[in-house]
């Protein structure tokens, strides 16, 4: 009886917990989701990207990363860093403006939100009048000018932003100083540019959207020149000496200004369009850079012809007498160029151009010959194929993780070898512990390996399977190929290219073995390969094997999508993981389900019509067996089929609806002691069993290796476990020769138990555990001295996880020892289990294996093992984010990674011991302005960088719990009621006593609350005023 006993509070275990699990989301990896602001500090060398969730992310050397989250969740439209600071401005689409600050605490730098601030304009103005279109961080570091829709530039003291009303520049001031006749009222409307002069800090470039330009003078607040163009503007860009300015137009033109010290009427000096004469798009930006020997880089965004290439995403870099358009395959957010930024410099002599494309970060070494592009170390594109499954291996041994780099290496020999131009800041984590591999499978049939082992995720090499099917693309076809004389000169640059070429060439499974090199995917259309890794190009004729997974059965004809066709004769491989077998399973389902073991030189398969085993060294199909149902013709349509069985539908609808009926009568006829039961078992929520004739029960969900005690329990043997989603587990005798007769006898299989559960809930994991209640270890983990020996001593049990609840058996008569039942108790369902380790952050001698679970509710539960008892659960994913929960990959030493978007993983962490997170330092000048003094140290460092549910004006904890504590004391203290009382009736309320602060004002108008019940409202009101 001592099982049904609830357990007590053990405060030694709760102790050990503590010092075992912890909850933290550590990391976001890949490309932001949705860009929409660019901005660069060139005296930090830091990047800052906005999106439109109202993110802001910071990026300098790899490892340095911050992160911040408006409040609003409105888009950021803007980012700009205030000159030689830390600090940046954001412009968000509500047209609120915010300061951040990068500050240091703990010895460490954090990014902070100081101030946010609204432009309002006068009372019964139009929201245009102070709708904010461009921003100018003055190089004093005192002021932003903001210009706006209405042609008013208003200036805002920093960091308080007061607007300076008696220094703002009016559309009527303007027209004071230009003359009638050559422009108009409408002239001044929508500022479009704002931009300081780089020599004359007291002069700054106005541009308005209709073409007039003014140089304005700040210190006697008057325009000194005007500059007339023919185009509406689109952008403006000074030349270093302050000589000239670039404007560019919506034609397609850009133009080429002087600036004189004399009164005469400027007249333009080269008005050009560069890819005219016929009518282009407008060009948004532009840049023109000087040289040492004399020739300017002019770099732009836009100008392509409109009628043949107005859907192309371009900027192009003209230097002399060479010219290149590039060409991207996502609309381009924003750019900007790495060049020199010391003032005594004489010329720019531009290094690196840095584009945000709304999929991708391009940056291109403009140093180099042929303007190559720049590996990139952190901001991957995850998505430039569509993810569609992940795979994660610990503990990389040294020997393949080199190999793999060197494969990698072979591959990006077309990238230039310029360090990482964005490189500010400096990385102050320790270094990761162990390396780690993230392999993502793609849509294209591509395979992804990433360096996962510290902050950033940095792309190792990439695994193609294209090259063994016949496809309508050519693998070797060179997108960037050009002709001679082709106009305009488009090359493509970036890595995203979300059209596959064939839907059925998509990965759906991934498995690893990190100690023998062997790889194994398969894909969408039942196709399988193994592969070896060989550090050598190679050409060699890929083995092929078929799998009839319906073994002839009659009445059964697939609906589905066909196999893919396969090369004949030889095929060439690059140096990496190269296919040296082909598994097809008939019909050509998607696989669901795949294990490799290694040394016994075996992989199993499974598919919603069964599972299959194949021997990779023998090169020979073990067997095969149909797991399908008479009623599971749903799986016979495939996943690209749109026919679908509106009768069966509605068949099975109304067998659901007349057994739920039918159940109820039965609860609610039932008699007997029922009171009694349930005073004595807790509360459990009635799950009722699943019909064998539910589509789908022979989708084969896992699949599992153990070397364990199945027929007697004086003899272990290897076998194989398949799981399916009826409920129903096989388990296959399996006999592998020895090594010295492998090659000579086959490998044989036998059918020794079948398990059905009762409520045939789908099966989600099997796991066998040895005489010490310690999970199997991995194949050839012991041979490699990273593992003991399993005990086969004592007796093993098989737990077996369905979607509903755990359930642990002895071995080998599979009796029933165990169960959790998760479902009935919790109300969610398992979506992902695996086994991992957890270490004491307190001390190296103690770890425990236990079970991480995410539920369909977004939790993650902790569960030991072999007790499952459950220790732990954490809020992790939106219950909503069906994907998110679907792409979770759990790894070995209690991490995990989601994807948030289509192109970020979040990374989270429930070990104390195992914690991959950010910590960087940023060193922040001393600078006081405004007698406002900007320190690094820790003084201003309260409010942290936040994350969904803070706020920028949340205090701390202490802070919180203090006021808390002293509400209560105080609506809860009678004497202070009395008083409140004898005030109110004595009329004795003195203004001064009203509580300023945020805290202590709430805390009053609960006071007020409170007394309004106990002593009328009119009394309150007097008390109050």
């Amino acid at each position: 009886m001592r099982r049904f006993l609830r357990p007590g509070h053990d405060p030694v275990r709760e102790r050990l917990k503590r010092d075992l699990f912890q909850f933290n989301k550590t990391v976001e990896h890949g490309f932001p989701h949705q860009p929409s602001a660019l901005g660069y500090s060139p005296f930090f060398r830091l990047m800052a990207i906005g999106t439109r969730s109202g993110a802001i992310k910071l990026y300098g050397a790899p490892g340095v990363e911050f992160m911040g989250l408006h409040e609003e969740n409105n888009t950021v439209m803007q980012i700009h860093f205030i000159p030689d600071q830390c600090q940046l401005v954001t412009l968000l689409d509500d047209n609120s403006l915010h300061l951040w600050s990068l500050k240091q605490h703990k010895g460490a730098s954090e990014l902070h939100e100081e101030h946010r601030f609204t432009l309002k304009g006068p009372p019964g103005s139009p929201p245009s009048a102070t709708q904010v279109t461009a921003v100018l961080p003055h190089s004093s570091r005192e002021v932003l000018y903001l210009g706006t829709e209405s042609g008013n530039i208003f200036v805002v003291e920093l960091p308080s932003f007061r607007v300076l009303e008696d220094r703002t520049i009016t559309p009527e001031a303007v027209l004071q100083r230009i003359p009638e006749d050559n422009c108009n009222r409408r002239s001044c409307e929508l500022v479009e540019a704002l931009r300081e002069h780089p020599k004359n800090h007291s002069q700054i470039l106005i541009g308005y959207s209709r073409g007039l330009i003014v140089l304005w003078d700040l210190q006697n607040n008057k325009a000194t020149h005007h500059f007339l163009g023919s185009q509406q503007l689109e952008n403006l860009y000074w030349q270093r000496d302050g000589s000239k300015f670039i404007s560019c137009h919506s034609d397609g033109s850009y133009t080429q200004w002087p600036v004189s010290s004399d009164n005469r009427q400027p007249e333009p000096l080269e008005n050009t369009v560069p890819y005219g004469p016929f009518p282009c798009k407008a060009i948004s930006k532009i840049y023109w850079q000087t040289t040492k020997n004399g020739l300017p880089y002019i770099i732009f965004q836009g100008g392509m012809p409109r009628a043949s290439y107005g859907d192309r995403h371009s900027i192009s870099v003209i230097h002399g007498s060479q010219q290149t358009a590039f060409d991207f395959t996502s609309r381009v957010i924003d750019f900007f160029i790495i060049f020199s930024s010391d003032p005594a410099a004489e010329f720019e002599d531009p290094a690196a151009l840095v584009v945000l494309a709304e999929e991708e970060l391009v940056v291109i070494d403009l140093k180099s010959a042929g303007w190559p592009a720049v590996h990139p170390p952190y901001l991957a594109s995850l998505h430039c194929s569509a993810i569609t499954c992940s795979h994660h291996v610990s503990n990389i041994p040294l020997k393949l993780w080199e190999r793999i780099i060197s494969a990698g290496s072979k591959q990006n020999i077309h990238y230039s070898s310029m360090p990482w131009p964005i490189d500010g800041g400096t990385n102050i984590a320790p270094d990761p512990p162990q390396r780690d591999l993230l392999l993502t499978g793609h849509e294209d049939g591509t395979v992804r390996f990433w360096d996962a082992s510290g902050v950033c995720l940095h792309l190792l090499y990439k695994l193609s399977t294209v090259r063994v099917f016949l496809t309508d693309a050519d693998p070797n076809d060179n997108m960037n190929t050009l002709g001679e004389d082709e106009w305009p000169p488009l090359r493509k640059v970036g890595t995203f290219d979300p059209y596959s070429d064939d839907p059925r060439l998509g990965i759906q499974k991934i498995y690893l073995c990190k100690y023998s090199g062997y790889l194994a995917v398969a894909g969408t259309a039942g196709q399988v390969l193994v592969m070896e890794l060989n550090d050598e190009d190679a050409e060699h004729v890929v083995d092929h094997a078929e799998a009839d997974l319906l073994q002839d059965q009659e009445g059964y004809r697939w609906k589905g999508h066909e196999k893919l066709k396969t090369r004949d004769g030889p095929v060439r491989f690059e140096a990496g993981f190269q296919p040296f077998v082909l598994v097809q399973c008939h019909p050509p389902a998607v696989v669901t389900s795949l294990a490799l073991h290694s040394e016994w030189k075996l992989v199993a398969f499974g598919t919603s019509h069964g599972f299959g085993l194949f021997d990779h060294q023998q090169k020979r199909l073990v067997f095969v067996k149909c797991t399908l149902h008479p009623s599971d013709q749903l799986a016979l349509e495939g996943p690209l089929s749109r026919v679908k069985s509106l009768k069966k539908s509605l068949r099975q609808s109304f067998r659901r609806i007349r057994r739920s009926r039918v159940s109820s009568r039965k609860r609610r006829g039932g008699g007997g002691n029922s009171s009694e039961e349930m005073e004595l078992a807790p509360v459990q929520r009635k799950i009722e069993a699943r019909s064998a004739e539910d589509s789908f029960t022979g989708f084969v969900r896992t699949l599992y290796f153990a070397d364990t005690f199945l027929r007697d329990s004086s003899r272990h043997c290897p076998s194989l476990w398949a799981g399916t989603n009826g409920g129903t587990v096989y388990a296959f005798c399996l006999r592998v020769p020895p090594a010295e007769r492998r090659m000579d006898e086959p490998v044989r299989a036998e059918q020794a138990k079948e398990i059905q559960l009762m409520h045939r809930a789908p099966v989600v994991g099997i796991l066998v555990l040895d005489g010490r209640s310690t999970p199997l270890p991995e194949p050839l983990e012991v041979a490699h001295d990273l593992s003991k020996s399993p005990d086969m001593q004592g007796s093993h049990q098989l737990l077996v996880v369905s979607e509903e609840q755990f359930k642990v058996f002895t071995l080998p008569k599979v009796s029933s020892k165990l169960k959790l039942k998760l479902t009935a108790l919790e109300g969610c369902r398992v979506r992902k289990v695996t086994v991992a380790n957890f270490g004491s952050c307190k001390t190296d001698d103690y770890s425990e294996n236990d079970l991480a679970v995410l539920t369909n509710l977004g939790d993650i539960q902790i569960i030991s093992l072999p007790f499952l008892k459950l220790q732990i659960r954490y809020p992790c994913i939106r219950k909503e984010d069906v994907s998110g929960i679907a792409s979770c990959v759990f790894t070995k030493y209690g991490q995990g990674f989601y994807l948030i978007s289509p192109s970020e993983f979040e990374r989270f962490s429930l070990s104390t011991k195992w914690l991959v997170e950010p910590r960087c330092i940023v060193d922040v000048p001393e600078v006081t302005s405004n007698n406002h003094v900007h320190k690094s140290g820790t003084e201003n460092a309260t409010r942290k960088s936040r994350g969904p549910g803070k706020t920028p004006g949340d205090c701390g904890e202490d802070e919180r719990k203090s006021g808390r504590l002293m509400e209560h004391a105080l609506l809860n203290d009678e004497k202070v009621l009395k008083e409140i009382q004898s005030t109110l009736e004595g009329g004795r309320g003195r203004r001064d006593h009203i509580p300023t602060s945020p805290r202590n004002r709430t805390l009053s108008i609960r006071i007020q609350k409170l007394c309004r019940k106990k002593f009328g409202k009119k009394s309150v009101r007097t008390w109050t005023k």
